[in-house]
């Protein structure tokens, strides 16, 4: 990517990258520790965690800052096949926020978490049968295939464009155009965050 004309600029505010690297340690967790007994208090904490955090970024997508929006991401398939295209032409579409590849990505990880923590609480509180415990690790299994799969395309969209986007979800910044940075990164929505996120351990530890 020619950043001659480009400066770093601000894309992803605090809240979207804690969310993010929290639901990446949560759904770690929470699949180390899915065999263990022993460990059973923690794997259900995680899980509780990962639906906070999914409904957290739900509310987010609505009021949170540019890029952070579903507005400004979510498209149809035309945008989505016309990206993968573009790559296959040699000539790769770049984007500030999402991709409509990364953006199909997210929608389905946030789906497949819903159902995997749904079902692991109903199966955890004993509603329902077996059934809702197979559901619950299809989910989980899914899930890791979709997460192998958004990694994957991340480190070859990072080669291909010579764009660090890993780096970009922990500094928030990319080389950017004047104008497109956001102007918060809303720290105080961050640590509140953090702070809900403490909350659920707290309780199920105390």
């Amino acid at each position: 990517m020619d950043t001659s004309d480009k400066q770093a600029g601000l894309v992803w505010d605090l809240p979207v990258r804690v969310f993010h690297w929290s639901l990446v340690i949560c759904f770690a967790g929470a699949w180390l520790t899915a065999e263990s007994e022993y460990w059973k208090l923690w794997h259900v904490s995680f899980g509780y965690s990962m639906g906070l955090l999914i409904a957290f970024r739900l509310i987010w997508g609505i009021v949170g800052t540019r890029y952070a929006r579903f507005s400004q991401f979510i498209q149809g398939p035309s945008a989505i096949k016309a990206y993968v295209m573009s790559y296959v032409r040699g000539k790769p579409m770049h984007y500030v926020g999402h991709n409509p590849a990364g953006a199909l990505a997210i929608v389905t990880i946030m789906l497949a978490v819903i159902a995997t923590v749904a079902s692991g609480y109903a199966s955890y509180e004993e509603i329902g049968g077996d059934w809702l415990e197979e559901i619950h690790e299809g989910g989980a299994n899914l899930l890791m295939g979709i997460v192998v799969l958004h990694i994957a395309a991340v480190l070859l969209t990072s080669f291909i464009q010579k764009e660090n986007l890993v780096r970009a979800m922990v500094t928030g910044k990319k080389w950017i155009s004047a104008g497109q940075a956001i102007s918060a990164s809303w720290l105080s929505i961050a640590v509140l965050l953090l702070i809900a996120l403490g909350s659920v351990w707290w309780l199920m530890f105390k």
